[in-house]
């Protein structure tokens, strides 16, 4: 196997966690490491986590919480509208972030406009939200890619006949029989935004694809565990899906 691939959830703000997690992970010069977004907000150092990576090897995509940064900060006269709206979403922990550090955010504005919202690894396709079942992939937006929950989740058959989706955005715990810390499949994507600043969980996730093994840190606890992810990984429960029209072989 030439590298590893390995897709991290939405981080919020924990750096030192994201720091333990990586250290657990070991990644080598060669391996690929993906973020899905939302690497800001509700925790508190947003501003530490964008400033490591960018200057990291990594990739990352753009999350809902970029978007509304942008949107609260681009704007000349700034858009009270969407300031509010970003700091009642967690973006007053990523001001305070930038005020205890002394870092200016627009150094790292220009970055995230340079994000792309979702990428395709052949067998893999990462984006931060999902996707919408009824528009065709070139029509969809960031309004779709980085925002949607229930028309992506409630997918009656996979998007793609042929490839994963991997997501963040929405707690895994919030899907019924679902505990803090477990991944969910659907039909045709895996979620696993396991919820780290959420004080129901606290768990940062780290999927290993190619050894098929779950890394995650509790970033209020800091434990640190390591995990087959068969075992860690859920199915939706059929009352919360329509029926499938076709039963397909899934990725995992």
């Amino acid at each position: 196997m030439e590298h590893r691939r390995i897709v991290i959830g939405d981080v919020h703000g924990h750096h030192d966690g994201l720091m333990t997690l990586l250290e657990a992970l070991a990644p080598g010069s060669d391996d690929r490491v993906y973020f899905l977004g939302d690497l800001i907000d509700r925790g508190p150092k947003s501003a530490q986590v964008l400033d490591f990576v960018q200057q990291s090897p990594y990739q990352t995509l753009l999350g809902n919480h970029e978007q509304m940064m942008l949107e609260a900060l681009s704007g000349v006269p700034m858009d009270m509208q969407a300031w509010q709206s970003w700091l009642y979403s967690g973006g007053d922990a990523t001001v305070a972030s930038y005020r205890d550090t002394g870092m200016m955010p627009y150094k790292h504005l220009e970055w995230l406009r340079t994000l792309p919202t979702h990428r395709d690894l052949g067998d893999i396709w990462l984006v931060h939200a999902g996707v919408h079942p009824n528009m065709p992939i070139d029509k969809q937006s960031s309004e779709q890619l980085c925002w949607i929950r229930k028309e992506f989740h409630t997918i009656s058959k996979p998007y793609f006949p042929n490839k994963l989706i991997i997501a963040g955005h929405t707690i895994t715990f919030t899907f019924e029989g679902v505990r803090p810390g477990e991944l969910v499949r659907g039909q045709g994507w895996l979620d696993i935004d396991t919820g780290a600043y959420h004080h129901k969980s606290g768990w940062l996730t780290g999927l290993d694809l190619s050894y098929r093994r779950v890394y995650q840190v509790n970033v209020f606890n800091h434990q640190v565990r390591i995990l087959p992810l068969d075992e860690v990984v859920r199915p939706l429960k059929q009352q919360q899906i329509a029926p499938p029209k076709s039963a397909s072989k899934p990725v995992f």
